[in-house]
């Protein structure tokens, strides 16, 4: 009798035991629910359409400048530019002469000079100068394919990119080898704006730093684009005489893509843009303005 209600006892006391063990499963089931799901990795169906927009233009639209030799401006103030850099020795020297007088510049650079001599092209952002596209192997863009101008392009800006974390958003041909078709291509794809330039004293000639310095300071005006080349040591040495002779005349460097902004910012109110017209490198005619009573 006494076995049987021990065995009673222990039986209900294993019971008791799976019935709390039980309770286990449902406590796992609850902290699994509340674990975060997992990801979709499938592919948003917008991500396509909204990186290549059907509304992307292909041609730049009517009134816009893709091209600038100057820009219209009543201040005294033109933008320097040098090609072909940087060179290794030369445009450091160049960059001494521009802090010494606080001078900002612009600077179409060569790609696979930028790799050669990238701590150059960091000192030039550095100092507050602007880099823009110079091609990759300083080719004629008017004998390449469009397909080689992309590449052109592409490595050029990829390799400033790297080397200093900026991508340019100015080009120049080399040799002034330009042609439309090739300015929209290069506006259209890259965004970049041609410059060119209004003022050039032919310094790869090597005609003497006199006359070097003469050409840029008698070529001198407001909105004024200049060009030279950071590669000649006589272009170095006319850089100082010509800087402080403007200077002293009264005028102020800026960068390209300031000068530009000037530009923009003082055009007149109502300049006409007409739909379809023939882009081309003029700006369009600014709507009669009414004549100011004399006082």
């Amino acid at each position: 009798m006494y076995f049987s209600i021990w065995l009673g006892i222990m039986l209900a006391a294993d019971s008791g035991c799976t019935s709390q063990k039980a309770v286990k499963p449902d406590k796992l089931a609850t902290e699994e629910a509340r674990k975060a799901l997992p990801v979709d990795d499938k592919e948003n169906p917008l991500v396509k359409r909204l990186n290549n927009p059907s509304s992307m233009p292909t041609v730049p639209p009517a009134g816009a400048r893709t091209s600038y030799s100057s820009v219209k401006i009543s201040q005294k103030v033109l933008a320097m530019t040098f090609d072909d850099g940087p060179h290794p020795s030369l445009t450091p020297k160049l960059l001494d002469i521009l802090k010494e007088r606080n001078i900002k510049c612009t600077f179409f650079l060569i790609g696979q000079q930028v790799k050669m001599y990238p701590d150059i092209v960091r000192r030039i952002i550095a100092e507050g100068h602007e880099i823009g596209n110079h091609t990759w192997t300083h080719c004629s863009l008017t004998s390449r394919s469009d397909a080689q101008i992309r590449v052109e392009l592409k490595k050029s800006e990829d390799a400033v990119y790297e080397v200093a974390g900026v991508r340019p958003h100015l080009v120049r041909p080399p040799y002034g080898a330009i042609n439309s078709r090739i300015k929209d291509l290069m506006f259209t794809e890259f965004g970049y704006s041609t410059i060119m330039w209004s003022v050039d004293p032919q310094d790869w000639r090597r005609p003497g730093v006199s006359v070097v310095t003469s050409r840029l300071v008698s070529g001198a005006h407001s909105g004024a684009i200049m060009l030279a080349h950071d590669i000649h040591p006589p272009t170095i040495t006319a850089m100082p005489p010509m800087f402080d002779q403007l200077l002293a005349q009264g005028y102020q460097f800026v960068t390209v893509s300031q000068l530009l902004n000037m530009e923009k910012a003082s055009m007149p109110v109502g300049v006409i843009i007409r739909p379809a017209a023939p882009v081309s490198d003029k700006d369009p005619k600014p709507l009669p303005q009414t004549a100011k009573p004399s006082a």
